[in-house]
């Protein structure tokens, strides 16, 4: 089952349908600056969401610069491709042009656009990220780029 595919409620937290109960959550990510397998801030919270949810969490890594195995950048590219050139100067705009485009014969589903400001430069110490640290389980051969997250308490059930 893929992630699009997992039936939750809003809120996040797992769902039991019938007999099938989710148990771990895989998330595929870019290697950005902010949220690689270094950021601070961004791995604390990965295990916050998994102690909140339940949920084993693991964040596997698209390797830098290889950007033809990574969906989110192949999809980037056909949204650059509808605004050729137009000056992105209103974000109505820029949500009409990204309903409008498709990839994989596709339109993307936009749920909403968040307009607040999110604060830069928040990081842990080395004294402060310990804890959280601790309860990372980097694979032994990818360190940067596999990482489980096993959440502390047993698993939340909301039907």
């Amino acid at each position: 089952m893929t992630v699009g595919e997992m039936p939750c409620k809003r809120g996040g937290r797992p769902v039991v349908t019938g007999s099938l109960k989710i148990t771990r959550l895989v998330i595929y990510l870019d290697n950005g600056p902010d949220n690689s397998g270094r950021r601070t801030q961004f791995l604390k919270r990965m295990v916050q969401f998994a102690d909140w949810s339940g949920l084993e969490v693991r964040l596997v890594y698209y390797p830098p610069y290889h950007s033809k195995y990574n969906p989110v950048e192949r999809c980037w590219s056909a949204l650059e491709n509808k605004w050729k050139g137009v000056l992105l100067d209103c974000a109505a705009f820029m949500l009409t042009c990204a309903q409008r485009m498709t990839w994989k014969g596709r339109h993307p589903e936009i749920l909403c656009l968040i307009k607040r400001d999110y604060p830069n430069g928040i990081k842990l110490n080395k004294q402060e990220m310990k804890p959280w640290e601790d309860r990372l389980e980097r694979s032994s051969t990818l360190p940067k780029y596999d990482i489980l997250i096993r959440p502390i308490k047993a698993n939340q059930e909301v039907s």
